[in-house]
């Protein structure tokens, strides 16, 4: 039955958990069990899986730090439980930090490929459940990444404000009393040709321009424009928009400050792990 639930529905307004069926000889007895890894990678979701290991009601004997780096055998968690409590945990603790470790592991391949070059973040939670934000926040910034496009406060003005106002000047002029937060705004080159979005943008008192096309054309003629009306110094060039890891190599040798590569974190495959059954406890 692995994979698929056995709590079975036997009835009007009944209800069975057939592991109380399966262990009913030997449910009073305890085993050990240990959550192990199947390949390399970056932990994360320890909090997380300890808390919900306690609600089921087993007793941890180890668990891993957060952020710890593992490989194919390492023990992540080691527990003692009934039969019953076991098997539950294996229906719930591993998805609970496969998840969250993948994010975190795919986060460090970011940070190592793109070196110091320029600032990484990963932004793309909001587009994911609220009941999970905080826990990819955590994974992403385990893996070394940062999760804000800035450290300071700041107001960020996506496409569609810039819509509601009529324009990049009318959006940053809406904003422009609130003087301690940063103005970020996106540019795709919806309104006008990306470059006048960027002097307009510029001029509007933006701090930092996020061109969200996915082309790295965009970036340059940003970038250009600023320069030869001397205002390239007066704000920051953010990209993103599909970036694959792939691309992190040539992108830090672009003229961007910030990069943002989204859904290559937050949609990392999950990191591989096993619950074993290690023995019975005496």
């Amino acid at each position: 039955m692995t994979g698929q639930s056995n709590a079975q529905h036997i009835g009007e307004g009944q209800d069975v958990d057939l592991r109380d069926i399966i262990f009913k000889d030997i449910k009073y007895r305890k085993f050990s069990a240990a959550i192990i890894s199947e390949e390399e990678g970056l932990v994360s979701g320890i909090d997380l899986l300890k808390r919900r290991g306690e609600e089921i009601g087993v007793e941890f004997l180890f668990l891993l730090e957060e952020g710890s780096h593992i490989s194919p055998g390492t023990v992540i968690a080691k527990f003692i439980g009934t039969p019953k409590q076991i098997a539950i945990c294996e229906d719930n603790l591993i998805g609970l930090i496969s998840k969250y470790s993948g994010v975190a592991s795919a986060a460090e391949k970011v940070k190592r490929v793109a070196g110091k070059k320029t600032k990484m973040v990963c932004g793309a939670r909001k587009k994911m459940p609220g009941e999970i934000k905080v826990f990819l926040r955590r994974a992403v910034e385990c893996g070394g990444l940062k999760t804000r496009i800035a450290d300071k406060d700041f107001i960020y003005l996506d496409k569609n404000y810039i819509r509601m106002f009529g324009g990049i000047r009318e959006s940053l002029e809406a904003v422009r009393e609130m003087e301690d937060r940063l103005k970020v705004i996106q540019i795709r080159g919806e309104t006008a040709p990306i470059e006048t979005e960027a002097l307009d943008a510029a001029r509007s008192g933006a701090d930092i321009l996020m061109v969200d096309s996915g082309r790295v054309n965009d970036v340059r003629r940003v970038a250009d424009v600023l320069r030869r009306k001397n205002m390239r110094g007066l704000v920051k060039i953010a990209f993103a928009g599909g970036i694959k890891l792939s691309d992190i190599p040539t992108l830090v040798d672009e003229e961007i400050d910030i990069l943002d590569i989204g859904r290559t974190v937050i949609d990392a495959p999950l990191l591989d792990m096993r619950l074993d059954v290690l023995g019975a406890v005496t």
